[in-house]
């Protein structure tokens, strides 16, 4: 049995004229906005409200941003200004020689060099990192 295999599915169908059934909502939807604008605001102040709408909806209609439309990158800003952020500051201490006395050392500290737990855990994340690239 052959079995037909539907073929550009991502590609939307023109269903009004020239425009997709996206792009007819996002236009009559802003047309409205417009109308509603027009009517109800004075001129002057719905003026700039009218020219916003306007180009909100052919924005969201036709402009494509990488070739994903408007809509994607609008929606990726909103989540990302409206979702909690984590700011990280790690704030490296250094000790002073002055500091240090040195009746305090013992022959063992005195001979080996003291890495601190911050510069530990970065040499040991490097090396996984080291590692894991190796394996892939």
């Amino acid at each position: 049995m052959q079995f037909q295999v539907p073929q550009f599915i991502e590609i939307e169908d023109k269903i009004f004229g020239p425009l997709t059934f996206k792009q007819f909502i996002y236009v009559v939807g802003g047309a409205g906005s417009v109308f509603i604008l027009y009517r109800f605001l004075p001129f002057l102040i719905a003026l700039p409200l009218i020219v916003g709408v306007t180009s909100l909806a052919l924005g969201l209609a036709f402009y494509k941003v990488n070739n994903r439309p408007f809509a994607f990158m609008l929606e990726s800003s909103l989540k990302y200004l409206l979702s909690n952020k984590l700011y990280i500051w790690r704030k490296s201490e250094k000790k002073k020689e002055a500091e240090i006395r040195p009746a305090e050392k013992t022959p063992a500290q005195a001979t080996l060099p003291r890495m601190s737990s911050s510069r530990l855990k970065d040499i040991a994340w490097s090396l996984d990192i080291q590692e894991k690239a190796g394996k892939n």
